[in-house]
C-alpha cells in the first residue's frame, strides 16, 4: 500500500498560495485521473483506489501546514504503511521556481510541514516530491509563500504538475527513490 500526501493549508484563502504547491500538484494529479478526495478522517480529505493492482491512499491535511505530520502519521498507522512507501509532495523555497527534486530522507531543509511528519512518524525515512517555488527577493517569507504565482510562473509550475504526474505513476508501479532521483533530478 502506499500513501500520497500533498501539503498545504485548507481553506479558500490559502488556494493556489505557494504554500500550497504540494495540493495543487496533488489535486493535478486526481483531476487527470477522474478521482477525487471523497472521504474526511483523519484530519485529512482522502480516498483509497486500486491503481495497476496496487491499493493507494491520497491524502491532503487539513491541520495547516505545521501539523501536517498528525494526519500523515494517522493514516500510515491506521493502514500499516511503512515509511518507504510514503511520497510527500511539497513546496520549496530553496529551488527556482518549476524546478523539481526527489529525496528518500533528510532533513527538513527548515520547512515546517516536514518537520511535523519527521516529528510524527518518528523517522525522515520518506520520500519527498519537492517542487521550487524561489527564494522571495523583496519580501517576508510569509507573505512570498501565501500569495499565488503570477501568469509567467504559473506556467512554470504547470510544467512541474505535469512531471509529477509521471513521478507518481512511477512511485505507485514500484520504482525506489533511487530510480526516482536518477531519472527527475
Amino acid at each position: 500500500m502506499k500513501l500520497i500526501t500533498g501539503l498545504g493549508n485548507p481553506g479558500q484563502k490559502y488556494d493556489r498560495t505557494k504554500h500550497n504547491t504540494g495540493f495543487m500538484a496533488l489535486d493535478n494529479y486526481l483531476d487527470k485521473n477522474n478521482l477525487t478526495l471523497n472521504k474526511d478522517k483523519f484530519d485529512g480529505l482522502w480516498t483509497k483506489e486500486k491503481i495497476n493492482g496496487e491499493d493507494v491512499i491520497f491524502l491532503e491535511p487539513q491541520t495547516y501546514m505545521n501539523d501536517s505530520g498528525k494526519s500523515i502519521a494517522q493514516v500510515a498507522n491506521f493502514f500499516k504503511i511503512d515509511p518507504k512507501d510514503i511520497l510527500v509532495i511539497q513546496d520549496d523555497m530553496d529551488m527556482p521556481i518549476g524546478k523539481i527534486r526527489i529525496r528518500a530522507n533528510g532533513k527538513s531543509g527548515g520547512h515546517n510541514g516536514i518537520k511535523s511528519i519527521m516529528a510524527c512518524l518518528g523517522t525522515n525515512n520518506f520520500n519527498r516530491l519537492k517542487i521550487g517555488i524561489k527564494h522571495p527577493e523583496n519580501e517576508t517569507v510569509v507573505s512570498w509563500v501565501l500569495t499565488p504565482f503570477n501568469a509567467d510562473q504559473q506556467k512554470l509550475m504547470d510544467a512541474a504538475f505535469t512531471t509529477s504526474e509521471d513521478i507518481i505513476d512511477d512511485f505507485i508501479s514500484g520504482k525506489d527513490a533511487q530510480y526516482l532521483m536518477n531519472r527527475y533530478n
